[in-house]
This record gives structure tokens, C-alpha cells and sequence, in this order.
């Protein structure tokens, strides 16, 4: 936190705040049209290309140094740990939010400079290049160092200490070396590579975060009943685990017969499948199925 939080992190916003808000002060063109996928159903597109951030896996971990942290400093009361825990959430999310307007915004007005590319990795290195020259290598060098620095740190601390609780027979130190030298392996991948490979964990993995992020919220509504999170977990997981393996056929380029025949009917008859977001409904039912049982049991 004395580090990483009152250092690192104001220092990456300030290096963010000088590239961004020079390129809205001076653009290099006009805002131009949405990419095709963009032009219909931007909101959905947006929620599946946001899997790629990681920001909602990394949540629940990174909220584990969080609660860790308000306790070292001697909070001991739930709710006081929780209103700060939230405070500190919209702190996050508010400041994630900006920078990626801002970066939006950064990446639409560059297209008359510097022509549609590849990924946002790139809009972003040309566009340092563009308006600061070698100073703005240095600067996006600084930028994603901080970034990287700061993220890598607080998943490897976090997963160091989980799986030491999990598995005490090797100390936290050890499961730290263990979780830098495997990242920085596929880190030698290359940002393209990475994604490839995740994406079809991705669409396995988000759908049940997201519906335990929503049952978290809904918690008090059904009284924290198990049934409830099961049933629910149940039915996204169903859907997550197709929409995973129907990712990972895409990309190795192959696709079994039962797949297809299950892809076509989900397309015309679930809602929102089409978008990306056929765990919806599913997630739905299975609440409401879970809600039903937990009021007729005892």
C-alpha cells in the first residue's frame, strides 16, 4: 500500500494524464465512424472485448490485499472494512473509467494520423511517438512499467498468499518465485499471443465471475441461501463452459459436428447468444430457480 499505492499508482496517472490529455487538447482528426463490429450492439461488443482487461477476474483478488490492508491498519468492524472497501472500489473504478474514455477517445481521433491498427497497443505507442517524438517512447516505456510494476505485483502478492493458504507445504516466498518466473515465461509470448491463448478461458471463466459479482450484490435479496448460488452458477457454468470450448475449437481452427449443431440453435433461440452473452438467460433461470427452492424447502 506505502508503495504501490501512494507512489506507483499517482505516478502512472500522471504519465497516463500527459499522453491523454495532450492527444484531446490537440487530436489528430475528427472522431471517425465505428469499426464495423462497433456500429450495432457497441454495448455487448464492449462487455466481450472488456473480458480481455482481466479488471473483474483481478478484482476478487486483488480484493483479498484490499481487506488485508484496512485490517493491518486495526479495522476490525465488517461494516467498516466494507464501507471502505467500497470506497476504495469506486476510487478504482471511477479513475479506470477515465482512462479509458480518455483512451477511447485517443484511439478514434488517431485514426486520420495514423490509420486503423492493429490493437490498442499500438494506437498507443504511435500516438506517444506522434505528439512527444523519443520522449514519447520514454514516456509510454514509463507508462506501461508503472502499469505492469503495479499490476504484477498485486496478483503475484495475492495469489502467493492464497495458494500458501491452500497449500501450506510450500511458503509464500516460494509460491512468489513460482508465479514470477511462469509470468514472465508467457509474457515472452507477446501481447497478440496472450490474448489468443486466454480468450477461450476468458469465455469460460467471465460469465461465472460476473454472475458472483451480481449474486454478491443480490445477497440480502434471497438471504445468502446456498441453493441460490448454486442453481445460478449451475446454469451460467453450462453455458461458459460451450461458449469456451465453441472459442477454443474457433481458434484451432476446427469445429465438431455436435458444436455447430448446438451453436445454430442457440442462435435462434437464445437471446443475446449471438452477442456473447447466451449465459444471461441461463443465469437468470437458474436464479430464479434457486430463489424458488429456497423459499419452498426448509
Amino acid at each position: 500500500m506505502d508503495r504501490i499505492g501512494k507512489i506507483l499508482t499517482p505516478a502512472l496517472l500522471l504519465a497516463i494524464a500527459v499522453l491523454v490529455l495532450t492527444a484531446a487538447a490537440k487530436p489528430m482528426g475528427a472522431l471517425q465512424t465505428p469499426a464495423e463490429a462497433y456500429q450495432a450492439g457497441a454495448f455487448t461488443k464492449g462487455i466481450i472485448e472488456g473480458y480481455g482487461t482481466m479488471d473483474a477476474l483481478a478484482s476478487l483478488v486483488f480484493a483479498i490485499i484490499v481487506i488485508d490492508a484496512i485490517r493491518s491498519m486495526g479495522v476490525t468492524d465488517t461494516k467498516h472494512v466494507l464501507s471502505l472497501t467500497t470506497r476504495a472500489g469506486l476510487v478504482a473504478a471511477g479513475c479506470l473509467a477515465l482512462v479509458y474514455i480518455f483512451i477511447a477517445y485517443m484511439g478514434a481521433t488517431s485514426v486520420a494520423g495514423l490509420g486503423m491498427q492493429e490493437n490498442g497497443a499500438s494506437v498507443l505507442s504511435k500516438s506517444a511517438e506522434f505528439y512527444f517524438g523519443l520522449g514519447g517512447k520514454v514516456l509510454l516505456a514509463v507508462i506501461v512499467l508503472l502499469a505492469c510494476l503495479s499490476t504484477s505485483v498485486g496478483l503475484i502478492t495475492a495469489c502467493g498468499e492464497y495458494f500458501n493458504r491452500l497449500m501450506p507445504q510450500l511458503s509464500y516466498h516460494k509460491w512468489v518465485v513460482i508465479f514470477t518466473l511462469v509470468s514472465f515465461g508467457f509474457a515472452n509470448f507477446g501481447l497478440k499471443e496472450i490474448i489468443k491463448l486466454s480468450i477461450p478461458a476468458l469465455m469460460l471463466l467471465y460469465p461465472l465471475t460476473m454472475a458472483i459479482i451480481i449474486l454478491a450484490f443480490l445477497h440480502p435479496l434471497f438471504g445468502g441461501k446456498r441453493v441460490v448460488y448454486i442453481t445460478t452458477m449451475l446454469a451460467t457454468g453450462v453455458m461458459a463452459l460451450f461458449d469456451g470450448w465453441k472459442t477454443f475449437e474457433s481458434f484451432m481452427e476446427m469445429k465438431s459436428g455436435f458444436v455447430s449443431n448446438l451453436d445454430n440453435f442457440f442462435s435462434a433461440n437464445l437471446p443475446l447468444y449471438g452477442s456473447g452473452l447466451g449465459w444471461l438467460l441461463p443465469a437468470v433461470v437458474g436464479f430464479a430457480l434457486g430463489f424458488a427452492i429456497s423459499k419452498l424447502a426448509k
